[in-house]
């Protein structure tokens, strides 16, 4: 029976060199564990690092939807106001030029 370093014939006679090889293997083995370990480490502390910027930027977003959202229904509370007013003519001129914007932007990117 061959067992930590016992000899073949059973002798009880203590075989270093069989022990210093697995003992070698166990070394090299652990060494490429812990590099594999430190791989792992560091990538795991480079993704928190990603996460906690992308929570940072969708927190940005967030409010700079909130403020975009918060013109935009003011902007809308004007329009209605002056479409329940008398100042039709008034309206008519706004919508022509936004139309008129709209067709000079349109005509700069086909020029692209």
């Amino acid at each position: 029976m061959r067992r930590a370093g016992l000899g073949e014939g059973g002798s009880g006679s203590y075989v270093p060199s069989g022990y210093s090889v697995y003992e070698e293997e166990n070394e090299q083995l652990q060494e490429g564990l812990r590099a594999k370990v430190s791989a792992l480490k560091s990538l795991s502390i480079d993704i928190g690092t990603e996460v906690k910027y992308q929570n940072k930027m969708l927190d940005e977003m967030d409010s700079d939807f909130d403020s975009t959202g918060g013109l935009l229904g003011a902007t809308i509370g004007r329009v209605k106001q002056l479409s329940r007013g008398s100042q039709t003519k008034l309206l008519c001129y706004m919508l022509l030029f936004c139309f008129f914007v709209f067709f000079v932007l349109y005509w700069f990117i086909k020029l692209r």
